[in-house]
């Protein structure tokens, strides 16, 4: 699409970087189609990214008492796991799909760097699971390059707002 119709399906210039996201109308709709596939099994895809972080960063296993002691094969039966599991992956959805308000996401990514402060949560476990995040899209999507970088910028937009509360999460 050139010109005027590509201005029109976009709702504007497709290669206009939000100020508060710095993502731009493409980026956030390449992340959202991306998205949609992960979030129809997001209950299944959601145990396999957790089970994928605990392999990879078994510390991170310490912060889920309720599958501390469990062997992996245990993890799907267990139903606290996966209402917590349900709200990662809706919280993420929620996140995706207001991509296009910014503001909003903002919001919302204060109150998880608040919940997660009082949970004792890092800077560095949000690394590990971002690290298993691109493993397993790269993996599991075979995403192009561009998607990829959309979703890295996704991530570091999330990132910015849940560090700043997990700084002072006493504070708002």
């Amino acid at each position: 699409m050139g010109g005027w119709l590509s201005y029109l399906w976009w709702g504007g210039n497709p290669d206009k970087v939000n100020p508060v996201s710095g993502l731009t109308r493409r980026e956030v709709y390449a992340v959202q189609k991306s998205w949609a596939l992960v979030y129809k099994d997001s209950v299944g895809n959601g145990i396999e990214l957790l089970k994928r972080l605990f392999r990879a960063y078994p510390e991170t296993k310490e912060f889920f008492k309720m599958v501390r002691k469990l062997p992996e094969e245990e993890f799907d039966k267990n139903f606290q796991f996966k209402a917590h599991v349900i709200n990662l992956m809706s919280s993420l959805n929620l996140a995706v799909n207001n991509l296009n308000q910014p503001e909003i996401v903002v919001e919302m990514m204060l109150k998880l760097g608040e919940s997660h402060h009082k949970r004792k949560i890092q800077r560095q476990h949000f690394y590990s699971l971002k690290d298993v995040i691109v493993k397993m899209f790269i993996e599991v999507l075979n995403l192009d390059s561009s998607t990829l970088d959309a979703w890295g910028k996704t991530v570091e937009f999330w990132y910015k707002h849940i560090f700043e509360a997990l700084s002072d999460g006493e504070a708002r």
